[in-house]
């Protein structure tokens, strides 16, 4: 996915977000994170969206202070507050030099590796927050998929053991889970000795979880349960448990 739609996405996702924190109770619980209150989820996306453009306006080499708290001021201010800290990040990303280089857990890395980031971060939070007020959520095909492939794709990196020890539970012999969407390619996970390897394609394997693929990204950020399984469901519910953050 190139730079400028995953920018048009993000717009796109934080618009969609925005409007649902604006219209809900500040203080109401979010089901699908239960430690946090509605106006945490709304200060936690525009914080990190504010928190990835300084990174990538200094071109970090290492990580910058983060705020002291998630507070997004009065929720009359939400709606613009969250949409101006997206344009926060395209602006940055789209003015970076063509050979800029910024921190990042999976080591140093173009700044649009940050965009991508926030954008799969923004989707996932949307749907919380939609769950929590009762506003509609809705995410193209293309960029429900794009969140997979980031999320595993971060999950498979060497270095992610480090920020969650949990991933060495993931280990194996060789095991596979295939991710089967109606359309399109799918991806098929490897559990190895040496880490989780995931690459794009179908077939069979020792688990296959099939739907929408928006279903299927919502399944595999644990928002909601597989319906459509096929083969070792323990080895499905291993790796769930083993991925949540």
């Amino acid at each position: 996915m190139d730079t400028a739609r995953l920018a048009e996405g993000l717009r796109e996702q934080t618009a969609g977000f925005a409007r649902a924190v604006a219209g809900g109770d500040p203080d109401a619980q979010v089901p699908t994170c239960p430690e946090w209150r509605l106006r945490h989820l709304a200060g936690h996306i525009g914080h990190a969206h504010r928190w990835t453009a300084e990174l990538v306006r200094q071109a970090a080499a290492a990580p910058i202070a983060a705020p002291a708290a998630d507070d997004p001021g009065p929720q009359d201010t939400w709606e613009r507050w969250l949409t101006d800290s997206a344009e926060e990040v395209i602006d940055a990303v789209q003015e970076a030099p063509a050979d800029a280089r910024v921190w990042s857990m999976a080591g140093p890395t173009p700044p649009r590796f940050w965009l991508r980031r926030m954008l799969g971060d923004t989707v996932i939070h949307h749907y919380d927050a939609a769950a929590t007020t009762g506003s509609s959520f809705d995410v193209a095909d293309d960029l429900a998929a794009d969140v997979i492939s980031e999320g595993m794709g971060l999950l498979a990196e060497p270095s992610a053991v480090q920020f969650k020890p949990e991933l060495a539970e993931l280990r194996g012999r060789g095991e596979t889970i295939v991710i089967r969407p109606h359309s399109g390619q799918g991806w098929v996970i490897t559990r190895t000795p040496d880490g989780i390897r995931c690459e794009r394609g179908g077939g069979d394997g020792d688990v296959v979880v099939s739907g929408p693929v928006a279903e299927l990204m919502l399944v595999f950020t644990r928002r909601m349960p597989a319906r459509d399984v096929t083969g070792d469901r323990a080895l499905l519910d291993h790796w769930l448990t083993h991925t949540a953050f």
